[in-house]
């Protein structure tokens, strides 16, 4: 399955949350304590749902009017990524694992697999939506569970579906296809199968070596990662097909030997992430050997990392994080939802048809991705609109007052969505790791400063040679 834990940030240590508040400015929401903003349900969604949100989560769910929001300059933003549970079970246990071991149990209502004619239907909602808004480009991601449960002859079938519903309904929008899986199930006939219809692949590993991986076990409690290494290795001799690791941090792993062991299986790109936790679900922060209480041990870890990357004599992979806040700090667009403040793009949906917000939301509470609409029913246009979907659209302005006034903002952007959670309250408090954020995002600003003015003196010393 895809990774078993999230991305995010939080205030200096010491100090509490910002208080969840309703959005100011752009109209976007009543004032605090004057009642909701909307009355009901959001079309399609069961009052059991609501109610839930309303409870859970306040902001959004009873305090952002969408319909004002719109008339004050936040125009809805298309959905560019669209995640496919291809398959609801795993051949996995991970301990962890924010689909089967956090706040949200929806899994077990789920049919194992996707069938042939929800693909269809995915396939028919996608390409409509990338028509209505002449998208250029459609990503897809098969997920799960464990996407590669499936038979290596249908792996490809939902992709192949899409191509063709693009081709006859939107033919100038390409598209781009991945898969995420836990690497056990990797074979060669996998391998050639999804590389016949251009899929790359994505594995979820703790790190190189079985010490990191103990939480990663089968439903007998035996570690999966001798199965996973045996993947990794295959598929690092198919490069075209690779599309990197994501590894979730993990404060009792030295985190250079995780990032060394993990260039032994020659990933092109390493995503580092964030265990997924929040204010009511704090990360692991306790006392460890050479851990210094109420410090920034994640900024610790990844800065431990970020040195030995950059600094090396040779670029041997590339680690997304660090490369996304350095694009961000050079005022370049982000590629992420979990940094900087561009809108979110991504839908899921779910092996019986249903769609969902970001998976990753379901670290926070039951049904808290839930937004009660189905492919039968609902167009991804009006997911665009659901209260949830739309406040991660905001920017700026769905920001506790904090960071709206923090100099890092246009960077962190918050931090992950989930990582802001607060049970009763909802998304509008700093990240829970924004301490760690701000010490990352400084040191790293700090070492690009450094590497411009090294390479200004250097070219002051050797100018170029004049030309005739």
């Amino acid at each position: 399955m895809g990774p078993a834990r999230g991305t995010g940030s939080t205030p200096h240590s010491g100090e509490s949350p910002a208080q969840a508040e309703p959005p100011r400015g752009a109209g976007a929401t009543r004032h605090g304590g004057e009642g909701p903003a909307h009355a009901g349900p959001h079309p399609g969604e069961s009052p059991a749902h609501a109610a839930r949100h309303a409870r859970n989560a306040p902001w959004p769910y009873t305090r952002l009017d969408v319909a004002a929001a719109r008339a004050a300059g936040h125009p809805p933003h298309p959905i560019r990524q669209f995640v496919l549970k291809t398959r609801s079970r795993c051949n996995l246990a991970c301990t962890y694992c924010y689909v089967y071991e956090m706040a949200d149990q929806g899994w077990r209502d789920q049919p194992v697999a996707m069938a042939p004619a929800t693909t269809a239907r995915a396939a028919q909602r996608i390409a409509e939506h990338a028509a209505a808004h002449d998208l250029p480009r459609v990503d897809l991601v098969l997920h799960g569970g464990e996407p590669l449960l499936t038979a290596p002859a249908a792996l490809a079938a939902p992709v192949e579906a899409v191509r063709a519903a693009l081709a006859a309904t939107a033919p100038r929008t390409r598209i781009t296809a991945t898969v995420q899986t836990n690497g056990t199930l990797i074979t060669r006939g996998r391998l050639a199968a999804l590389a016949a219809a251009g899929i790359r692949v994505g594995v979820s590993l703790d790190g190189g070596l079985p010490a990191h991986n103990t939480r990663r076990v089968d439903h007998a409690g035996h570690p999966g990662f001798g199965a996973a290494a045996r993947g990794l290795r295959l598929l690092a001799r198919h490069p075209d097909s690779y599309a990197g690791v994501l590894c979730v941090i993990d404060l009792d792993q030295d985190p250079v030997e995780t990032y060394e062991s993990l260039l032994a299986f020659a990933p092109p790109t390493v995503g580092l992430l964030l265990p997924l936790a929040n204010w009511s679900a704090p990360p692991p922060r306790g006392p460890s050997p050479g851990r210094r209480p109420g410090g920034t041990p994640y900024a610790d870890w990844l800065l431990a990392v970020f040195e030995r990357w950059w600094h090396d004599g040779a670029r041997r992979t590339r680690i997304r994080l660090f490369e996304e806040i350095i694009a961000l700090l050079l005022g370049q667009p982000a590629t992420t939802e979990t940094l900087g403040l561009a809108p979110a793009a991504t839908a899921v949906i779910e092996t019986d048809g249903s769609i969902e917000q970001a998976d990753s939301l379901k670290s926070a509470y039951e049904g808290a991705a839930a937004t009660g609409m189905a492919l039968d029913t609902h167009s991804f246009d009006e997911l665009l609109d659901h209260p949830g979907f739309a406040a991660r659209q905001l920017g700026r302005d769905a920001l506790a007052a904090g960071c709206r006034a923090c100099e890092l903002v246009e960077v962190c952007g918050g931090g992950h969505y989930p990582h802001r959670y607060r049970a009763g309250e909802g998304f509008r408090q700093p990240s829970v790791y924004c301490a760690d954020l701000q010490v990352l995002i400084r040191h790293i600003a700090t070492a690009v400063q450094h590497a411009a003015a090294d390479r200004r003196g250097a070219t002051a010393a050797h100018p170029p040679a004049a030309t005739s």
